[in-house]
């Protein structure tokens, strides 16, 4: 009888914890993307100026927890994370966060998430390289050295995302420091900040959206790479017969933090295409961005990418990507991810990278 009585409750303390397990789910997901690329500068004295590369194309895994709190409120939580297939080295976290959800009032969560600069409308990089994205200059001012949000993930952030209202939907995101951990406390320095506001209308075929962005550096300075940003970002597409058509502009001004003098004021204007048969895709878009206001020399640049993916599965591709940017003399745009996930360098003034690549990707 007592043995009868201790498997009881040795069974009952196993059940506890499945039973709480049980109320909450797990979800792991992501995709490995990966391949081999052909990188070259022209209008350059480097010897050599080209290599061949094994490349990462920001391989990630996904682990998303939901649990049902009841009266259609729910708890929400992802950790992104990223390392590389090349190097086999941990990259940077992605898109982090946890939070709260109800289809009546919306999304509110705090962490670590992409902001802004990744509004372009371009479907090329979904299959294809992530070195052809229109971001390469949509999401960098000051000839193509300063990023604009970051042009990655923004830390420390609180966001809000609206609930449908009949297509209409709005991001409200703030960060209190949007590059890294906030020191106030007693530095004798300014509190940074970051405001995005993202308005979004959308269709069965069609979308348009406008995004605004303002962020101030903890420690501003009176350099492009730590004044005060503003970006103003408007986008719209419409797919009809398998065709998509597209059109961003992007104007984003830097001014000093603490003179207040305009060190960037340049528009870059984006014209993505896209056709889809089959299982066959290809995507393309044209780029311009106009020379810097604020600069003396000329500082403008050009952009062409185009990708042709074969759909292997529905979670598997294949795809062959073309991408060139034209810097003016003293422009110094380069190709997205070219050094942060390898397969380029830094470009000085003046030098045209280019890049042909093959690359893989399966969904998971």
């Amino acid at each position: 009888m007592n043995k009868k009585l201790v498997a009881v409750a040795v069974a009952g303390l196993f059940a506890a914890p499945v039973a709480a397990l049980a109320q909450s789910s797990v979800t792991i997901s992501g995709t490995l993307k990966g391949g081999i690329e052909h990188t070259k500068l022209s209008n350059t004295a480097r010897n050599p100026s080209g290599s061949v590369s094994i490349v990462d194309d920001s391989s990630r895994i996904l682990f998303n927890v939901v649990e049902d709190l009841g009266g259609g409120l729910q708890a929400i939580g992802q950790y992104d994370f990223r390392g590389t297939l090349d190097q086999g080295t941990l990259a940077a976290s992605g898109n982090n966060h946890i939070g709260l959800r109800s289809k009546s009032w919306g999304r509110v969560f705090f962490g670590r998430q992409d902001l802004h600069y990744f509004n372009r409308e371009s479907d090329l990089t979904a299959k294809g390289s992530l070195r052809g994205d229109s971001i390469s200059l949509l999401a960098f001012a000051g000839g193509g050295a300063t990023a604009i949000a970051g042009a990655t993930r923004t830390a420390n952030v609180i966001h809000y995302t609206t609930p449908n209202w009949g297509g209409f939907t709005m991001i409200a995101a703030y960060s209190s420091n949007a590059k890294g951990a906030d020191a106030d406390i007693g530095s004798g320095i300014r509190k940074g900040q970051a405001w995005n506001l993202n308005p979004n209308m959308a269709g069965a075929n069609w979308q348009v959206g406008y995004s605004y962005w303002s962020g101030k550096d903890d420690a501003g300075g009176n350099t492009v790479g730590t004044g005060n940003q503003r970006g103003d970002r408007l986008y719209g597409s419409y797919t009809w017969s398998g065709f998509k058509f597209g059109l961003a502009w992007d104007k984003s001004k830097i001014k000093g933090a603490t003179n207040g003098a305009t060190l960037s004021d340049r528009t870059v204007w984006s014209i993505p295409l896209g056709y889809s048969w089959g299982s066959h895709n290809i995507n393309a878009h044209f780029d311009k961005a106009r020379n810097d206001r604020s600069t003396a020399a000329d500082d403008s640049a050009r952009m062409f990418a185009i990708s042709y993916a074969y759909d292997l599965s529905k979670r598997t591709s294949a795809a062959l990507t073309y991408a060139r940017i034209n810097n003016a003399v003293a422009g110094t745009y380069n190709l997205f991810t070219a050094v942060g996930l390898g397969g380029g360098v830094a470009t000085a003034a003046g030098e045209d990278p280019r890049m042909w690549g093959v690359t893989l990707r399966h969904a998971f």
